[in-house]
C-alpha cells in the first residue's frame, strides 16, 4: 500500500438523460443549491460544505456515474500522485494542470481498474458557505459514495495499492462471502465503499444531514414528497451511521445518513461483519428487512461510461 495523498472526498458526478428533473430533484427534495451552471451542466452545493459543489449533473444521453473526484493538500502531491500512476501503468485521462470547474484548482484524472473516471485535485478555491441550523433538514457535506464491482477484490486492491485507501470493515454473508468493503481517506470510518454487483455502477451516493432530528427530518419530508424510499430509517453497524435510502429520477440510490464514526487510525482493527444478522444491517430494527427488492434496486444500470472520460 502506497503512502496516502488524498485527503478527502470532494464530488460525485453523474450523466443522466433529463437533466432538468434530475436538477428538481436535488435542489428541491433533496436540499441542494445549484450553485453555477452552463448549458447542459449543472454543479450543485451543500449548504454547510466548503467545496465548490457535491454534485455535477451534466446531460447526456447515457445515465453513468461520470467521475469520482478527491481532494489532495497541494499541487505537489497532485504531481507525485500522477507520477506514481503512469510509472504503474494506469491510464491518465489528462495530465496535471489547471482545472476549468468552478472553483479552479490544480488537478488530473485517471481510469481505475474498471474504468471510472477518477479526479485528484488541489488548491481548489474554499466555497462561502454556513454552518445548517437546528432542524434544518438539508445536506452538510456528501458523505460518502458507493461503487458495485463485478471485481471487487481487484478494485480494493486497486484503490489500497494506487490511491492509500484503507480498509475500515467488510460485510460477508455465510452463503455469498464477502460482498462490501469500507475504504477510508481519514478519520471518516468511510468515504468510499466497494460492494460485490454483477456489473460496475453507482450502488449510492451519501448526504449528511446536522444530527438526527434534521436527518428524520429530511427522511419525512422526502416521504411526504412521494419520493421512492428504498430502504430505512435505521442504523448501521459497520460506520454506526443512520439511513435512509431513497431512489432519483434516474433510478440512481441516494442516502441521507448523520453521526458517521471517526476512527482512530493508529488502532483501529477491520470487523468483518455477517449482514445476515438483523442488527448488523439496522441495530435500531426500525427499516424494512433487506431483501432482493433492495439488493436489486441498488445493483443499478449498468455504467455506459467505463473507459470512456466525460467530455467535461
Amino acid at each position: 500500500m502506497t503512502d496516502r495523498l488524498i485527503t478527502h472526498l470532494r464530488h460525485v458526478d453523474l450523466a443522466v438523460p433529463d437533466l432538468a428533473r434530475q436538477q428538481d430533484f436535488f435542489t428541491g427534495a433533496w436540499g441542494l443549491t445549484a450553485e453555477h451552471g452552463d448549458t447542459g451542466i449543472s454543479f450543485l452545493a451543500a449548504e454547510g460544505s466548503p467545496e465548490q459543489y457535491v454534485v455535477r449533473l451534466r446531460q447526456a444521453a447515457d445515465k453513468r456515474i461520470d467521475l469520482i473526484a478527491f481532494g489532495a493538500a497541494g499541487p505537489s502531491d497532485v504531481d507525485t500522485l500522477a507520477a506514481r500512476l503512469a510509472v504503474s501503468g494506469v491510464t491518465l485521462v489528462s495530465e496535471p494542470g489547471v482545472l476549468q470547474t468552478p472553483g479552479g484548482g490544480y488537478g488530473f484524472r485517471f481510469f481505475d481498474n474498471e474504468g471510472r473516471t477518477v479526479e485528484v485535485s488541489a488548491d481548489v478555491a474554499i466555497r462561502k458557505h454556513r454552518k445548517v441550523e437546528e432542524g434544518e433538514p438539508v445536506p452538510v457535506r456528501l458523505s460518502h459514495v458507493v461503487v458495485n464491482s463485478a471485481d471487487p477484490e481487484g478494485t480494493v486492491a486497486f484503490y489500497e495499492r494506487h490511491l492509500g485507501f484503507r480498509l475500515s470493515d467488510t460485510l460477508m454473508h455465510p452463503r455469498m462471502g464477502e460482498m462490501m468493503w469500507f475504504m477510508r481517506v481519514n478519520s471518516w470510518h468511510h468515504s468510499m465503499a466497494i460492494a460485490r454487483g454483477p456489473h460496475p455502477s453507482l450502488h449510492h451516493a451519501s448526504f449528511e444531514l446536522r444530527g438526527l432530528d434534521e436527518y428524520m427530518r429530511g427522511t419525512g419530508r422526502l416521504l411526504r414528497a412521494g419520493v421512492e424510499k428504498i430502504w430505512g430509517p435505521g442504523r448501521h453497524l459497520a460506520g454506526n451511521n443512520t439511513f435512509s435510502y431513497f431512489l432519483d429520477p434516474h433510478g440512481n440510490t441516494v442516502e441521507y445518513t448523520t453521526e458517521l464514526e471517526l476512527v482512530d487510525e493508529d488502532t483501529w482493527h477491520p470487523h468483518l461483519y455477517d449482514f445476515s444478522r438483523p442488527e448488523v444491517s439496522d441495530q435500531w430494527g426500525t427499516a424494512n428487512a433487506m431483501n432482493e427488492f433492495v439488493a436489486q434496486k441498488s445493483f443499478n444500470d449498468p455504467d455506459k461510461g467505463l473507459f470512456v472520460a466525460p467530455p467535461v
